[in-house]
Parts: C-alpha cells; sequence; structure tokens
C-alpha cells in the first residue's frame, strides 16, 4: 500500500467491471453489451455535433436530452436526472439518499457495485437472502430500513419481479426511499417508472448501455419526483457540472426518437435468448428464467470455473462469479444467432467429453 493512501481508500474493495480481452476471433459474451448496433439516427446526430462547438462546454443540465426521456416515460422534465452512465446516477443516488441512520437493504446476490458505494461513502447496509430458487422476496424487505435497493431483472441472475409485487413494496414501506434499478428491464419486463407519479419515495434508473446499444457513450439516467431530483442534482452540482458531453447528449436523444430500432433490436435479443435457452437445457444445463439480456445457467455435472476456462481457451468469454451460492453457475449474454451457435457447439463438445472422461 502506498503510505499517501487515505485510510478510506486502503479498506475500498473496488467493483470489477467485466473483462475487455484483446483476444483474435473473440466471441465476447460476458459484459450483456447489445450484438447489435446502435440507430442510425443516433451515429447521424453525433457525427452532426462533430465541429467547433466540441470547444465550448456542453449544457450543463442536459435539457434536450431530459425532455426526450420525459416524452418517452410520460413524465415532468423535472422528474429526470442523467448522468454518466447509471452507475454514476446510483452513486449520486446513494450519496443523496441512502446515507441515512438505519441499514439499507439489498439481496444478497445482485449487483455487485451496491456494496461498493456503502463502503466509498460509509452506508451501512444488511443483505437480504434471495429464495432458494434466487428470487427475490417483498415480504422480506418489510423491516424498519434506511432505504431499498435492487435491480429488477435482478443481476446476475437474470430473475424478473412482477410490477405488482414492487408497487406491494412502495405501498408498505413508505419511511424510505425505494430505488429500483432498471438496466434490463426493456429485455422483458414492465418498468415501474409508471409508478413514480403515484408513490414520491421510487426513484426509477435506467440505461442506454443495454437497450439501445450505447455501452460506449455512457448515458443512465433516473425518473422520480422531483423533490428526489434535486437531491441528485445538488450531489452533481457538487461533483461534476458536465457529466455528459456534447455527443452523449444529441445521441441519447436521437436513440429515445428511434422507436423502431430500439424495438427490432430489443425484439431480436428477446428471441434469441429463448432459443439459446432451449439450447442450453437440451445441453443439461438450469436455466434460470431470465427477463433480461443475458441468462443465468449451472450444469449439475460440470463446475462452473472449469466450463469458463475451457470456454475461454476457445476464444468465447462468459462470466464467472466466486461468490457463495452462485459459484457454479454461468452469466451468458446473449449474442447474435450466430455467436450463441459458436457458444452451443463448444459447450456440447465439452459436457460430452467431460462426460466420456
Amino acid at each position: 500500500m502506498n503510505p499517501y493512501w487515505s485510510a478510506l481508500v486502503r479498506d475500498l474493495k473496488p467493483y470489477v467491471p467485466g473483462e475487455q480481452p484483446k483476444l483474435d476471433n473473440l466471441v465476447k459474451l460476458n459484459t450483456n453489451e447489445n450484438p447489435y448496433p446502435p440507430s442510425p439516427k443516433v451515429l447521424a446526430a453525433i457525427r452532426g455535433e462533430l465541429g467547433a462547438s466540441l470547444r465550448l462546454y456542453p449544457d450543463p443540465n442536459a435539457e434536450l436530452l431530459k425532455q426526450a426521456i420525459a416524452r418517452y416515460h410520460g413524465v415532468g422534465a423535472n422528474q429526470v436526472f442523467v448522468g454518466n452512465g447509471s452507475d454514476e446516477v446510483l452513486a449520486h443516488a446513494f450519496q443523496a439518499l441512502l446515507k441515512q441512520t438505519r441499514p439499507i437493504l439489498f439481496p444478497d446476490i445482485t449487483y455487485s457495485f451496491y456494496p461498493v458505494y456503502c463502503g466509498l461513502y460509509d452506508i451501512a447496509h444488511e443483505t437480504v437472502p434471495l429464495t432458494e430458487s434466487f428470487e427475490i422476496r417483498i415480504e422480506d424487505y418489510l423491516r424498519p430500513n434506511g432505504g431499498v435497493v435492487f435491480p429488477n431483472p435482478n443481476a446476475p441472475t437474470g430473475r424478473l419481479l412482477p410490477l405488482a409485487d414492487i408497487e406491494t413494496l412502495l405501498s408498505k414501506n413508505r419511511d424510505s426511499v425505494v430505488i429500483v434499478d432498471e438496466a434490463y428491464i426493456d429485455f422483458g419486463g414492465e418498468s415501474a417508472a409508471a409508478l413514480v407519479n403515484r408513490f414520491p419515495h421510487l426513484l426509477v434508473i435506467q440505461t442506454l448501455s443495454k437497450s439501445r446499444s450505447l455501452a460506449g457513450l455512457r448515458v443512465g439516467f433516473a425518473l422520480g419526483e422531483p423533490g428526489l431530483i434535486e437531491a441528485l442534482e445538488r450531489v452533481k452540482g457538487s461533483f461534476n457540472s458536465y457529466p455528459l458531453d456534447r455527443l452523449a447528449i444529441v445521441g441519447g436523444v436521437a436513440a429515445f426518437d428511434d422507436r423502431d430500432h430500439f424495438e427490432w433490436s430489443r425484439q431480436a435479443i428477446m428471441w434469441t435468448r429463448q432459443w439459446l435457452s432451449r439450447g442450453l437445457a437440451e445441453l443439461g444445463f438450469e436455466v434460470l428464467p431470465s427477463a433480461a439480456n443475458f441468462v443465468f445457467v449451472r450444469h449439475p455435472r460440470h463446475d462452473g470455473a472449469e466450463l469458463a476456462a475451457a470456454l475461454r481457451e476457445r476464444h468465447i468469454i462468459v462470466r464467472h462469479f466466486k461468490l457463495p451460492r452462485i459459484d457454479q453457475f454461468l452469466r451468458i449474454t446473449v449474442g447474435t444467432e450466430g455467436e450463441c451457435q459458436i457458444l452451443l457447439d463448444a459447450l456440447s463438445e465439452l459436457v460430452a467429453g467431460q462426460a466420456a472422461a
């Protein structure tokens, strides 16, 4: 450890993002990126912004993007917050809304950035175990807390919590903020955005990285009652006045304006997810029900880490988590049909080969 580090830095356990390997002929199914390119309208908007205006700071409030998001979700622009990817939006929400006297609650198997934020901002937290079938059970959260946060669909399991269950939680948990992290909601779920006008303690966070193919542009946003949004704006204004650059703003606006491309892309991924799930099940894998652009699977007779390593030797990258309860699972991003066929062919050989051995 460097002697100039602060005590905070010495004790931090940073988030570890998915690997971005430099391999030839790579089938990359480890970071839940969209396998299809962004809308042509996005690319045209970005090209149109490339010019002398780049010498000027962007709009610190990204008003055009807020208005586009508000139109899409049927809320007011003052109910929208935007940031540099949903991770930054989440980080501001943890600081602005979840640093309370009571511990916050989130699932024991979930997005691994949550405990990182708790460590960074000194936020007390308690994890709530998923059921044996890896589901969130709303009843487990109906106890005193400083806030509740969870992804829907959950990550890395992909399991979806019905909107009715979220409404029940909001109705019975009115003394603290509930944050629903919807990075994957467009792949088969119903967004809690429909509830923000009824529940002033609800914050919904989404991203353009997944369903709109803009992971490289870094655009995230939150929807909520204006008072919650103001809290996020106060943190943002104390941290970074210009979180979104000019290209991200115009690209984000164009992404929301091109509904046809968005619908085509997500439908293609959902179809491929079903086809991939059937193929994996035929190979003997247990496949958890998924409403995301990935599947979470394990094989009863083959070690998850060994399968991930063997796939890597074939230049196929999937995500393996060395964590309690899920160390035998692989999280597999839904790629193109061709990429998924390469994966299935490799797994067929591996499963058959290990069975013969």
